[in-house]
């Protein structure tokens, strides 16, 4: 796998326990050596490791892939020139890559579980892979953030045969049967995610892991606890400021204060010029719209969300949605 990187290492000899004995890990770790640029190494990963291609790697950074194309020609060029070992860290120099390749990980895990085209709502080999590496991870430095990104992953994942119909079709978090979610999962997912919040060091994977397990513990969508889902946002918001973080806030604080209050968010940040790209936004906006009765309103946002989707399963329901309103 190496040498499709083009560096001519060869894999150095085994160093007992200093590391793990994966070439995919070491993989992952090569591609995110710091002497790469942060962007090179995210999608010098994903394409080298998990095998995404250029646009799917593209549409995840919210990125023209004509950019990601070039920054992945230019990382591979690096490795080469600079001669970047195929290794995993030593122990000390572990804890300041460990960041970068948390971040890949968690991007791998998102294309498994919402994937960004194709006509498969989920893609079960990405996630299962991004749960295998973070696994791994966790056994050679479990540290708080790492336990966080294998419990966040684990909680998603547990819900997975709930997520669509039986012909593929999404099906919504209030309108899944609960009773399908893998409880074995779940209870892994929060037995990492409370071992890694008693650390007290904790960052935005730990802190969007316990919101998952918020949405776990309650048996009924009825049962769930908004306000500490709220909460646990503003937290994350302050350690980790994104526009995608505030959509999901606002989506939270529309389940807890009603839909005017969150429109008026999503309205702020799409104003702003965040998002305008991102479907999500648009969706989530059309989805507050047609609950206040601003009909004309969701069926214009509806369309901005399908022009910008290329996931089938996703168009589908956006689709269904319009029809609805009609």
């Amino acid at each position: 796998m190496a040498d499709r990187l083009g560096n001519g290492v060869t894999p150095p000899p085994s160093l007992d326990d200093e590391t793990v004995e994966d070439d995919r890990l070491r993989l992952v770790f090569t591609c995110c050596h710091p002497a790469l640029p942060p962007d090179a190494q995210i999608a010098l990963t994903l394409r080298e490791v998990c095998g995404l291609t250029t646009e799917e790697i593209a549409r995840a950074f919210l990125t023209p892939a004509s950019t990601l194309a070039q920054r992945i020609v230019r990382a591979k060029a690096k490795i080469k020139a600079a001669h970047i070992p195929y290794q995993v860290p030593t122990r000390l120099e572990l804890p300041e890559r460990l960041a970068t390749v948390l971040h890949v990980v968690y991007l791998v895990f998102n294309e498994g579980y919402s994937a960004t085209s194709g006509e498969s709502l989920t893609r079960y080999d990405l996630s299962a892979e991004a749960i295998r590496l973070g696994r791994l991870l966790v056994e050679l430095l479990p540290e708080p953030e790492a336990l966080g990104l294998l419990s966040l992953m684990l909680l998603h994942e547990s819900r997975r045969p709930a997520r669509t119909s039986a012909d593929g079709e999404l099906v919504l978090l209030d309108d899944q049967d609960r009773s399908r979610w893998d409880r074995e999962m779940i209870a892994e997912g929060v037995a990492l995610v409370e071992r890694a919040l008693r650390s007290r060091s904790f960052g935005p994977y730990t802190l969007q892991a316990a919101i998952a397990a918020v949405h776990a513990g309650a048996s009924r969508p009825a049962d769930t606890d908004w306000a500490e889902i709220v909460g646990l946002y503003d937290v994350l918001l302050k350690a980790d400021p994104s526009p995608v973080v505030e959509l999901n806030r606002a989506a939270a604080v529309a389940m807890r204060d009603g839909p005017e209050a969150g429109l008026g968010l999503i309205d702020g940040i799409l104003a702003r010029g965040d998002l305008s790209e991102y479907p999500v936004a648009h969706s989530s906006r059309a989805e507050l719209c047609r609950r206040l009765g601003r009909t004309g309103e969701a069926a214009r946002s509806f369309q901005r969300a399908l022009s910008l989707t290329t996931q089938e399963q996703q168009r589908h329901f956006l689709e269904r949605r319009l029809a609805e309103l009609a």
